[in-house]
């Protein structure tokens, strides 16, 4: 159990090896995002608890936890709120045993406390801990992600219809005929690509209502730190492009060998002036990083933007793990109901926003006609 926020900065080269072995991992299981987000998001109440299973000396396995109350006590992974994914580690090369071990690690980790994993992946290792639990457990719905298949860009436009795909390889040839390149930043290069894909994405959401943790001095933080050893790992790229010589669009792209994922990206709204169509510039690129490297998807994370459903993308729904010793059964029964009755909420009011939507539209036009 390593509870020693020094000895977790250190693991950094066992942590990076093990990633290499585990093939459902993503690039928010990176020792770089990890230990950045917990240097930038702990606060006094937060105690590490990260779970480590060695082999004759080698890490073969790891849980990155942290206690903290809430205000009960409670076990969750490191990443918080700002990340799309939250999985263990184990070695595939590892024999059996691991996933066991990491159980009575995380057994102990949890004494006294609900452990709770929310956004798992489908297939991600967490599942088989999750199956060797003994104790409470219950399994819930997070959030939404989208993804589309790691297909060539003519993969692509052939599942969306020809209108659709008409208009799609319009927008390339608008995009080839504006001159916009794009070009990655080296590692020494990040901290400023992504200061500026804050700027552009603070403008592009100015009076929309950006995320408010966007604008956070801490997330900045955390991105420019976890960024700049991704992108020097190979787990991440921050990609500029520039149009007539100036930068008008960033992008932060995680990678792993399950999929390149589009983080966040920044765009500078003049680009609608230059009839560049962004959603079009962010698909080719990460084509580039899905199929041109033989990944098999291209996610596009959590969030549910209009422009993304232009794409036709398999909606694959992340779980909410819950797990107990037996004493704390009633607890965790208890907050299975409660966040199951938060997800009935949501998905109502989710299918009421086009509802409202219309209503919205319709109050507007009848505006303009009474101001006519």
């Amino acid at each position: 159990m390593c509870r020693d926020p020094g000895a977790f900065a250190a693991l950094g080269d066992e942590w990076r090896a093990l990633h290499r072995r585990c093939p459902q991992a993503t690039g928010f299981q990176t020792h770089a995002w990890l230990h950045s987000w917990w240097l930038s998001y702990r606060t006094s109440r937060d105690r590490l608890r990260v779970v480590l299973v060695r082999r004759d000396g080698i890490l073969v396995g790891a849980a990155p936890l942290m206690r903290s109350y809430r205000p009960w006590p409670v076990v969750v992974p490191l990443g918080g709120g700002i990340t799309d994914y939250a999985d263990v580690l184990v070695d595939a090369r590892a024999p059996d045993g691991v996933v066991e071990a990491l159980a009575r690690g995380v057994r102990r980790a949890g004494r006294g406390a609900v452990v709770t994993w929310g956004e798992v992946r489908p297939g991600a290792a967490v599942l088989g801990l999750y199956d060797a639990w003994r104790g409470p457990k219950r399994r819930g719905v997070g959030s939404v992600c989208l993804e589309l298949p790691g297909l060539a860009m003519d993969g692509l436009i052939g599942r969306v219809g020809s209108s659709r795909g008409q208009r799609i390889r319009a927008d390339l040839r608008k995009l080839d005929a504006a001159g916009v390149t794009e070009r990655d930043a080296a590692p020494h290069e990040v901290p400023d690509a992504v200061a500026t894909m804050l700027r552009l994405h603070h403008m592009q959401w100015r009076g929309r209502g950006v995320t408010p943790e966007h604008v956070r001095a801490r997330f900045a933080e955390h991105l420019v730190r976890a960024a700049t050893a991704m992108v020097g790992d190979g787990d991440a790229v921050v990609t500029e492009f520039r149009l007539d010589g100036s930068v008008v669009a960033v992008n932060f792209t995680v990678l792993s060998p399950a999929l390149a994922g589009g983080y966040l990206y920044g765009a500078d709204p003049a680009l609608r002036d230059a009839k560049v169509d962004v959603t079009t510039l962010l698909m080719r690129h990460g084509v580039r990083h899905a199929a041109g490297a033989g990944r098999p998807v291209l996610s596009l994370l959590r969030g549910a933007e209009p422009h993304k459903f232009h794409w036709r993308p398999e909606h694959v729904v992340n779980e909410r793990l819950l797990l107990a010793g037996r004493p704390l059964a009633p607890v965790l029964y208890a907050r299975y109901a409660l966040a199951a009755a938060r997800t009935r909420l949501a998905r109502t009011a989710a299918a009421r926003l086009p509802a409202l939507r219309s209503w919205r539209g319709r109050l507007r036009e009848l505006r303009a006609r009474r101001a006519t």
